[in-house]
């Protein structure tokens, strides 16, 4: 998939092509969504309203190779902006039904009780680092994506992810975590 061509056609008003590419992305669209709204409605909803965004603004899109770093940070956006109106926040609750977001091991019930040790030691971080923590390493992105996500300088990302973990650390009691 040539991701600039597609871009060109759907910056020209071609559907198709705007299909093709979110549908290209769909997984990892709405594990990032479920990050942030912890549920699959709203996450679903997110993904909705996400994608008319960025129907409504691509002509605004300076980098055609960018496209999945802009539309995903349309989405995280996107999300916050539903966070801030409903007056909730939840970052990992119920992440387990999403695939892909647990650790990998081949007992599922080794797994669940992993992801539950997991989820545990995020609540003992602030917001800030449990995000950049997630997306760093539940969604695998690097810290520019992150640092464009979410509005902030790539140093305060790794500073987020390198004090976040420092805290897991130390209330996990050792240097198991990397």
């Amino acid at each position: 998939m040539n991701v600039s061509r597609l871009v060109k056609r759907a910056k020209r008003g071609n559907k198709a092509a705007l299909v093709q590419l979110i549908m290209a992305e769909k997984d990892a669209y709405y594990r990032l969504a479920f990050t942030y709204t912890g549920n699959q409605h709203d996450a679903l909803e997110a993904m909705d309203e996400m994608i008319v965004k960025v129907y409504e603004n691509i002509s605004q899109l300076k980098d055609n190779d960018a496209f999945f770093c802009w539309s995903k940070t349309i989405l995280v956006n996107t999300c916050k902006a539903m966070i801030r109106k409903q007056k909730w926040l939840v970052l990992t609750d119920d992440l387990s039904t999403v695939e892909g977001n647990r650790p990998s091991t081949k007992d599922p019930y080794e797994q669940s009780e992993q992801y539950m040790v997991i989820e545990n030691l995020l609540q003992h971080i602030n917001d800030h680092q449990k995000e950049a923590i997630q997306l760093k390493y539940f969604h695998d992105l690097d810290y520019q994506t992150i640092a464009e996500m979410t509005n902030v300088s790539v140093g305060t990302v790794k500073s987020r992810i390198f004090n976040g973990l420092k805290k897991l650390r130390e209330y996990y009691g050792g240097d198991e975590l990397e």
